[in-house]
């Protein structure tokens, strides 16, 4: 019987291990022979030892300049026609566009693209933003045009728009929600007493609400309202967005907020805190607010794609309106001084993780979709 070959590829291998890691377990343990591609970087250590096949490619998280994204493409083409795959699992933005181009032009393979969120590009309305909107909407058309395709989307915002541009037909789409959790490692504990604790854990970039946050936590010192306001999270100097650390050195002076910087240990600051917030200005279905719903704690987000898509609002948690400090502050407050209903929206979050985030049943949706587009060929 012919082992057949899947390859993964990802820009930025920490991402593959915290994010698609189980399913590419699970494939290996269901027969398939598991390949991983991406940039180089200290992390590719751990997928090889993981005993997963590691192939690096030239494919930056951000940049622009044309010849070096061509040669992403490049590479990607070359690596698709030595291996031959039967099956690509393209992730993130650019993975999916230079992926799914170098897919068509290799051929052969069948094609799993998996849009996590259309990026910045489809909220942003400058002049230079739609013209780069144009572009890659007719970049995910040619990505899209392939014999054997699924186009896994999170939140149905960004499936209708890019069925609304005509990149790819309504049999080709399939919703999965999220990347799952191992509801095993993010336990449902009760909540600490003691002064109420809001986190924010996210990568400090200004489209997740980093902003929005900081501001909020100075409007609730400003009221005297009692709360730790705690953003945990480093900057990422590869996007455009990142706060800059003398900006960080400028909060932690002012003290409204607590930065813990970068951590590991996700589900112990969720079990110490009582409140998760998410102010994103746009998602693909974030991971942090499922793992929150794990860990029974109710959440404040954005009324965004993605976001509202991660939880159940006014039953696990509630919205607010993108951009608004005030807004955000009013709703942190209200929870904060409401400690029962804090205790009832946890309870559904954890149930709601248990029913449709666990990661046994995101593994297995993916496995379904393999499945199908092998079959076919």
């Amino acid at each position: 019987m012919t082992v057949r070959k899947i390859l993964f590829v990802v820009n930025a291998p920490e991402f593959f291990l915290s994010h698609r890691l189980p399913v590419a377990l699970a494939a290996g343990e269901e027969g398939y022979e598991v390949h991983v591609a991406t940039a180089d970087d200290d992390a590719v250590r751990e997928i090889r030892r993981l005993g997963l096949a590691h192939h690096t490619v030239a494919i930056a998280r951000s940049g622009q300049n044309p010849f070096s994204e061509l040669g992403s493409v490049i590479s990607l083409y070359r690596l698709f026609r030595e291996l031959k795959p039967d099956l690509v699992h393209l992730i993130t933005i650019k993975p999916v566009l230079y992926g799914g181009l170098a897919a068509r032009l290799a051929g052969g393979s069948g094609v799993v693209a998996a849009v996590s969120g259309l990026g910045t590009v489809f909220v942003a309305q400058s002049l230079a933003a739609r013209i780069r909107r144009v572009l890659v909407s007719w970049l995910y058309r040619l990505a899209f045009s392939q014999q054997r395709l699924a186009v896994i989307f999170q939140n149905p915002d960004d499936r209708d728009g890019l069925l609304a541009i005509g990149a790819l037909k309504k049999e080709q789409v399939r919703m999965i929600r999220g990347s799952g959790v191992n509801l095993a490692n993010y336990s449902f504990l009760q909540e600490p007493e003691g002064i109420p604790v809001v986190v924010m854990a996210a990568r400090l970039l200004r489209d997740k609400g980093v902003y929005e946050f900081v501001e909020a936590a100075r409007i609730l010192k400003s009221r005297g309202v009692e709360v730790v306001m705690r953003l945990i999270g480093a900057p990422d100097p590869g996007n455009p967005t990142s706060v800059e650390q003398v900006e960080l050195d400028r909060w932690a002076a002012e003290g409204v907020v607590e930065l813990p910087g970068y951590r590991s240990d996700i589900a112990r600051q969720y079990a110490a805190a009582n409140i998760v917030c998410l102010p994103s200005y746009r998602e693909g279905l974030p991971k942090g607010l499922v793992e929150a719903a794990a860990c029974g704690r109710a959440v404040v987000t954005t009324d965004v794609p993605g976001c509202r898509d991660a939880i159940e609002p006014g039953v696990t948690g509630v919205l607010v309106p993108v951009k608004s400090a005030v807004a955000l502050a009013d709703r942190l407050q209200a929870l904060i001084e409401a400690p029962e209903e804090r205790m009832l929206m946890g309870k559904a979050g954890r149930e709601l993780a248990e029913r449709a985030f666990s990661i046994d049943r995101i593994v297995n949706q993916h496995l379904a979709i393999y499945k199908e587009l092998l079959e076919d060929a």
